[in-house]
């Protein structure tokens, strides 16, 4: 056949094929196309047939005796229209691609392929649906815009950590995990090192470090290395004997390993005429070795240092993990013991023994006195903490006091003689003063931390001090706004 194009031709198409009649030459072409056109020489459509439902239901069936190209999108014209020039000219055509309107509005890209049965015959077009493949273009083109907008998005990430990197005054080295050598340092670690970054890189770490200094350093590193976290150590250069507080974390990056390593210098030890005295130190020793809780908090609530008689009531392992950490986590009501406490502390510099519960990590729970102090450093003020372990003394006691007991004797004598509701009405009565006298007593006679306590607002609890004829304690010299509330 003059003019096909094709890779590869039958040798004896009228030997192997010339059994096919039109029906069979039509069903051929019905099961191997996805939809096939018939033209006449004017272009116009004559006969058609889809390969599949779903493709008849997306387009406009009447096509028979309308001009083909009416039935394409306005921009595939020019390719329909070079596919009907070529297909007069040759037999079989090239493959061209255009688009056909759907009733869904959108459009279905095909790609046709065009045979003239002969000189002034016919011409039958034959069309893939690309819709899958546009599908999956789409897709491609999806992934390739996530892909760039997660790029430029990594490198502003990048970007953001190398000036944090480089602008931040502590001194931080990335170690190589398995082969303990630098990988980065930031200037600040250069500097300490007496050494420039560029030169750091590369080099093994530790070094420059006493022997005591390397042995607590590479134990650091192993037990990162084991467990993911470690306590920090302390370690002195060689040169200057400059101390160091090394700290480390494990960082996981695919299938490597790094160890993130801040060295934090601290203060060179004090000369003998400034250094601290005998007695202090004692005064530290004794406070670290107490039986009691010992907690000193900043302004916030927060722990700053705690000794191990708190770390085992609360069931810590070290004071690393409590530094920082409200003290409001372990005491028995949350949001309110704190509170109280910190009104008070800011309010009379001291509070004394006030009852509360300590709760273990574990769930264990401990009944505590507490008693604190306020102590200025400066401009800015910090509170310790001294908590007692009362269980004990606690089981002992009695509950209930003289005045209590006569009140509940009178109650039961009144049951047959007064109604219920007033008996009850009265009991709630005493209760409520009774709870009120127990906030008072408990705060000091605060009655802004007293109405916390209770949760009450302070005008309701001004309300019921006033009826039931609650006289504050005289022997308590109240100070600010609550001196003004009990005059």
């Amino acid at each position: 056949m003059e003019g096909l194009v094709a890779v590869s031709s039958f040798r004896a198409p009228r030997e192997s094929l010339g059994v096919l009649d039109a029906e069979t030459a039509a069903a051929l072409v019905e099961g191997m196309a996805d939809i096939a056109v018939v033209l006449d020489d004017q272009g116009v459509v004559s006969d058609i047939a889809f390969g599949s439902e779903d493709l008849l239901a997306d387009f406009d069936s009447d096509w028979i005796g309308r001009p083909w190209a009416s039935t394409v999108s306005p921009d595939s014209r020019p390719n329909l229209e070079a596919l009907l020039s070529e297909a007069r000219q040759r037999s079989m055509t090239r493959w061209r691609q255009v688009s056909h309107p759907s009733t869904r509005g959108t459009d279905i890209p095909i790609q046709y392929r065009a045979l003239r049965l002969r000189d002034d015959g016919p011409v039958v077009a034959i069309g893939r649906n690309l819709q899958g493949m546009a599908a999956l273009q789409q897709q491609l083109v999806d992934a390739q815009q996530a892909l760039e907008r997660d790029y430029w998005r990594f490198r502003q990430v990048e970007t953001r950590y190398r000036l944090l990197f480089r602008m931040v005054s502590e001194a931080i080295l990335i170690i190589d995990a398995p082969t303990q050598r630098v990988v980065e340092a930031n200037p600040a670690a250069g500097q300490l090192l007496g050494e420039s970054p560029s030169r750091v890189i590369g080099r093994p770490f530790p070094e420059g470090f006493d022997t005591e200094g390397m042995h607590a350093i590479n134990g650091l590193l192993a037990g990162v290395r084991a467990a993911g976290r470690a306590d920090d150590v302390r370690a002195h250069q060689l040169d200057s004997m400059q101390e160091f507080l090394v700290s480390a974390s494990l960082l996981r990056q695919e299938n490597a390993s790094f160890i993130l390593v801040r060295l934090a210098p601290l203060l060179s030890a004090p000369s003998s005429n400034t250094a601290l005295p005998e007695t202090k130190a004692r005064y530290l020793r004794v406070l670290e070795n107490a039986p009691d809780c010992v907690v000193v908090t900043d302004t916030d609530g927060r722990i700053l240092t705690a000794n191990s008689t708190f770390l085992s009531l609360a069931e810590v392992p070290t004071e690393q993990q409590a530094r920082g950490e409200s003290l409001d986590r372990w005491l028995g009501r949350p949001g309110v013991d704190l509170n109280v406490l910190m009104a008070n502390l800011r309010q009379h510099t001291t509070v004394r023994l006030f009852a509360t519960t300590l709760r273990g990590e574990y769930g264990s729970t401990t009944d505590v006195e507490i008693s604190a102090a306020s102590v200025r450093n400066g401009d800015r003020p910090y509170f310790g903490f001294f908590i007692r372990d009362v269980g004990r003394r606690l089981s002992a006691e009695q509950p209930t006091t003289p005045e209590q007991t006569r009140w509940l004797d009178q109650l039961t004598e009144r049951v047959g003689r007064v109604p219920l509701k007033e008996l009850v009405r009265e009991s709630t009565d005493t209760i409520e003063r009774l709870c009120i006298e127990a906030a008072l007593k408990l705060t000091g006679d605060n009655r802004a931390s007293a109405a916390e306590l209770l949760g009450l607002s302070r005008q309701s609890l001004y309300v019921k001090i006033d009826r039931y004829g609650i006289v504050a304690d005289q022997s308590s010299e109240p100070s600010g706004p609550d001196k003004k509330d009990r005059s």
